[in-house]
């Protein structure tokens, strides 16, 4: 009888401690974009009046996912904006003619950590449009707010990576200084779409610096500007 009593408190202690266990809480995975596609020239979407029109996003559904977060950022006015859905798709209205990059958050429970996609982008078309403005360079190093070692021989690498649906890029106007960055120091030919540029500065002053992507129409992007201070 002492052992069946044993066994049993055994088996009650197992029962209450299985119940006391938290949950696990897993964060959600990433999700995978599908539409419009990365780079897409000239889409044309669902003209809605002469300066809008429709676009629909797309992307896979995410694993542990609740809803998801559509992020669509203007390129050209450095704005975003965010729009929440649970749905694996939605209608978004543009503006025509100008270049937008969009990535999906996917939100999990109370407690998990979103997890965001890689962003895609895309040039929205305008009426009567044959050719686009390059899209503006990412800003790659110095990134915004960095402290930078320079070399021995006071020299910053800046980098920066741009890319054109027309492929048609011409040059690009490097910019820097200690105001505003408004001060052109080179141009440089197009070669490819990852480009660096050794500019030498001084020690213990914040440079402001950007980069104007030209194309062979004379079409223009900026980039903004980047600040980042010396060591």
């Amino acid at each position: 009888m002492k052992g069946i009593k044993y066994f049993s408190w055994i088996l009650i202690g197992l029962v209450l401690l299985d119940c006391s266990s938290e949950p696990v809480i897993v964060d959600p995975q990433i999700a995978s974009l599908i539409a419009p596609l990365d780079d897409q020239t000239c889409l044309d979407g669902a003209s809605i009046n002469d300066s809008q029109s429709n676009v629909d996003f797309q992307w896979g559904a995410s694993q542990d996912a609740l809803s998801y977060e559509l992020v669509i950022s203007n390129l050209m006015m450095q704005s975003s904006q965010t729009y929440s859905t649970t749905d694996n798709s939605i209608t978004i209205a543009l503006t025509k003619a100008e270049p937008y990059s969009w990535l999906v958050r996917s939100i999990g429970e109370e407690g998990t950590n979103p997890a965001s996609s890689g962003s895609w982008k895309f040039y929205l078309a305008g009426d009567a449009i044959t050719n686009y403005a390059p899209f503006p360079s990412e800003l790659i190093s110095p990134r915004s707010g960095a402290n930078v070692t320079p070399s021995l021989e006071n020299l910053v690498t800046l980098s920066w990576s741009a890319s054109d649906v027309d492929q048609d890029l011409l040059l690009f106007e490097v910019y820097i200084d200690q105001i505003d960055g408004t001060t052109k120091v080179q141009d440089l030919d197009f070669q490819q779409e990852e480009t660096a540029l050794d500019v030498e500065v001084e020690n213990n002053e914040t440079y402001y610096w950007k980069i104007i992507a030209i194309d062979t129409n004379g079409n223009q992007s900026n980039s903004g500007v980047y600040a980042f201070r010396t060591n």
